[in-house]
């Protein structure tokens, strides 16, 4: 039984390899108009430009020419990875100062996402990928894009 327990947490823990960072380039295609990403790796280590003693592991980076994916996945979706997320988002450019002028499109991910996560995720200007009904889908697009269509109004 143990065996299985570990099979289990193994198959698990390969989400983003199999679900999730296929879909990216689909979601980038249908959702923010990207042709083509330049860029697409799948648990990327990287240190800071900043601080160098500082690394930090990204589940999927994919970058176009406009945009820079940072995507998180989570077997079990919780709070508190969201806000460890949130927390890592201002800190991303010290991580990719290559993709500096890219606008950044973040992403959660998890095979299902509840309805309240979602809505924390969509308040903080966060994507929420998850199953669909044939393929992962983003669930909060249209709430998202409102709330970042309106703070770029305001700010002109």
């Amino acid at each position: 039984m143990n065996k299985q327990w570990g099979e289990l947490a193994n198959k698990m823990g390969t989400i983003v390899e199999d679900i999730v960072a296929p879909n990216i380039p689909r979601i980038a295609k249908e959702h923010f108009q990207v042709r083509e990403l330049d860029f697409l790796a799948i648990r990327v280590r990287k240190r800071s430009s900043r601080n160098k003693s500082r690394r930090r592991e990204f589940d999927v980076i994919a970058a176009s020419d406009e945009h820079l994916f940072v995507n998180e996945t989570k077997a079990t979706p919780r709070p508190e990875y969201v806000r460890d997320f949130i927390r890592m988002l201002p800190e991303i450019r010290d991580y990719f100062p290559e993709y500096g002028d890219r606008k950044l499109i973040p992403i959660f991910s998890s095979l299902q996402i509840p309805d309240d996560l979602v809505a924390y995720l969509s308040k903080n200007k966060i994507y929420a990928m998850a199953m669909g009904d044939e393929t992962m889908v983003l669930l909060n697009f249209d709430a998202v894009d409102e709330i970042t269509r309106g703070k770029a109004a305001s700010e002109h």
